[in-house]
């Protein structure tokens, strides 16, 4: 009799659950497409190494007539992160099963699963917003920010990634429980909070997605291009409440500074994430990093005899690292007021 591995469910069930807690996790998450993903197996490492090659600096002596040049030596440099373990646990009573009118324990996966997305993307974003190759939409410090984003401001990012050589993305993660990838366009791609929306629809050259054609958006949260930036949006990357300069006519909460948003510009590779892989997918890999547990109410043992509760939670294995901090930047901007 084969054992269940999730709980006390039986597999189908518990096959149910993991794939509905992975479609929630895919409606909250952006920043995990756009990282080189390294999945680690289980049982191997806690410290994970992403290993880039120095290249060579140009040639700049032309050969004499019979004589070998220096031989040169390929060089690599390590960039390490380490995992951490995150997760959380939901509890569910037997009264509130047996009596409530609410599916509690679909509910609670659900719930579970969008907050396990909102965590991993927390914890990309705490990362790279930290990055050292910094902008300001006005000024040369945080607390003088009460401006919008602009055109002009967006070419000097993208000007310096490319004199950084940034490779632009022409593939990121594709939206599935898998990890896998999907090509698209080249371009550079900008991330940040969707207060921001109405100001970069405002910058002069901004293409909307709905006039991409047979171009095709990376994520439901892209809201379209200016130039050879790409913007995604999202409500979960905050902003930094009265942290710039005046309002300004811009947004405050409730105080008499601006409040600063970052945006941070990606090229390929910037970078990276490290989940673990800890079970089997449906192709029969190991490619699932976050791991549901359901626990129904009724379920006796030594601990609760009554089978008085139920849970539902999920952990993973997973952290963030910088590999280029020349491959992005971000630019503090504040956000229009609207009203």
């Amino acid at each position: 009799m084969s054992a269940n591995t999730y709980g006390d469910i039986s597999q189908r069930t518990a096959a149910y659950a993991m794939i509905d807690m992975l479609e929630c996790v895919r409606a909250v998450t952006i920043l995990a497409m756009l990282g080189a993903t390294k999945a680690i197996p289980r049982n191997k490492a806690e410290t994970v190494k992403f290993r880039r090659r120095i290249p060579f600096d140009a040639v700049t002596t032309p050969l004499q007539e019979g004589v070998t040049p220096t031989a040169r030596t390929i060089r690599f440099e390590d960039v390490t992160v380490s995992l951490l373990q995150w997760g959380e646990v939901v509890v569910i009573t037997d009264k509130i099963a047996d009596l409530s009118e609410d599916p509690v324990l679909r509910e609670a996966v659900d719930e579970c699963g969008e907050n396990a997305g909102r965590t991993l993307e927390q914890i990309i974003w705490g990362v790279v917003r930290g990055g050292t190759s910094v902008f300001y939409s006005n000024g040369a410090a945080r607390n003088q920010v009460n401006t919008p984003i602009t055109l002009t401001r967006q070419r000097a990012v993208t000007r310096y990634l490319k004199s950084m050589k940034a490779k632009k993305f022409t593939k990121i993660l594709a939206p599935s429980p898998n990890i896998a990838t999907r090509p698209i366009e080249a371009a550079y791609i900008a991330v940040g909070h969707t207060d921001l929306e109405s100001d970069i629809r405002n910058m002069t050259g901004f293409v909307p997605v709905a006039q991409y054609g047979t171009r095709q958006p990376m994520s439901e949260y892209e809201i379209g291009s200016v130039e050879d930036v790409r913007y995604i949006l999202s409500p979960d990357l905050g902003s930094l409440p009265n942290a710039g300069g005046a309002i300004n006519g811009m947004v405050s909460t409730g105080g008499a500074n601006a409040n600063v948003y970052p945006i941070v510009f990606f090229g390929m590779d910037a970078f990276g994430t490290t989940p673990l892989k800890t079970s089997k997918g449906s192709d029969g890999k190991g490619n699932q990093p976050i791991v549901p547990t359901v626990i129904n109410p009724d379920t006796r043992d030594k601990s609760d005899v009554l089978g008085q509760r139920g849970y539902v939670g999920w952990k993973t294995w997973f952290n963030a690292v910088r590999l280029n901090e020349t491959w992005m930047a971000r630019v503090e901007v504040a956000a229009s007021a609207l009203s």
